[in-house]
């Protein structure tokens, strides 16, 4: 069984999504799950966690209602403003909704992220929220991580899950001797916390994309070090395998995605850390109650 944790749809307003600009056309467009269904059939992915893109109001009930519509989304990670002073009203509102998983805020794109992570209310928010068994996903470049490793280790009560192997800037990893190393440092720190969970997603969106080449040797080279680094650090029961769709298709399609992983995951991983990566682990942390797939006959 194969789950991908990190997926994102929205039908686009331009005002919702700031963060997609006009070099991004491939994104400007209604990004639905029957879009990526047939890709993930043919990798042979059964489920998806299905991921905030918006931080707005109705992100997360958008999000629900999709995974009601669509058996294979078995699990949503919303939005929602965890400083606002109602936010344990909010949280016990959704008790009645066993798909929601967890919630993120997109930490990355914060003009401070040092206040909002030592935001009193925003703690209490997060705090919250592990009381209620809910994951948090941690979203940020690999030069923002050393803002938040005390925010990690601080809320221990649950899981918390690094987005994209903590976003490592693979396009200047050549060419800037502190990247693999300012990197390295910092995961090295989260992944010492047993609660945090480590994502190996999104990386090719951190490789230079522009030209529009897919996947160059170099870069995956860069890549497959990072999910090395990631196995070492947070160990086979610690690691999730996400695609990032459909931001992925930025920088390659989803069957590329998926591969590059595919033949990590064959050569570094025994048949039951595999099981674990592609599914255990997942559905551990996210509670997530996945159907048996049906024998082939």
């Amino acid at each position: 069984m194969k789950i991908d944790t990190h997926q994102h749809y929205w039908r686009y307003q331009p005002a919702d999504f700031p963060w997609i600009t006009d070099g991004m056309p491939a994104l400007q467009r209604d990004c639905l799950p029957a879009d990526v269904l047939p890709a993930m059939q043919v990798a042979g992915v059964d489920a998806v966690v299905a991921v905030q893109a918006r931080s707005g109001p109705t992100e997360t009930d958008d999000l629900l209602a999709l995974a009601r519509s669509n058996p294979q989304i078995v699990g949503v990670v919303g939005w929602t403003d965890l400083t606002s002073p109602a936010i344990e009203d909010v949280l016990d509102a959704y008790r009645g909704q066993p798909l929601l998983k967890g919630f993120r805020h997109i930490l990355q794109d914060e003009p401070n992220l040092s206040a909002v992570v030592r935001n009193p209310d925003f703690s209490r928010g997060v705090k919250a929220l592990q009381k209620r068994g809910l994951v948090y996903d941690v979203l940020v470049f690999d030069r923002q991580i050393t803002s938040v490793i005390d925010f990690c280790a601080r809320h221990n009560q649950h899981w918390l899950v690094l987005d994209h192997v903590g976003k490592p800037c693979v396009r200047d990893w050549a060419t800037r001797s502190e990247v693999p190393g300012r990197w390295l440092a910092s995961i090295t720190a989260l992944a010492a916390m047993p609660h945090v969970v480590c994502k190996l997603s999104g990386l090719v969106t951190e490789a230079d994309w522009s030209a529009g080449k897919g996947i160059q040797p170099q870069d995956a080279k860069v890549m497959l070090e990072c999910l090395d680094r990631a196995l070492d650090l947070f160990g086979p029961n610690r690691i999730l395998y996400g695609s990032d769709w459909p931001v992925c298709q930025l920088a390659a399609p989803y069957e590329a995605v998926h591969g590059l992983v595919q033949r990590w995951a064959n050569t570094r991983l025994t048949h039951q850390e595999q099981e674990a990566f592609w599914s255990v682990n997942a559905m551990r942390c996210y509670q997530l109650a996945v159907p048996v797939r049906a024998p082939s006959t």
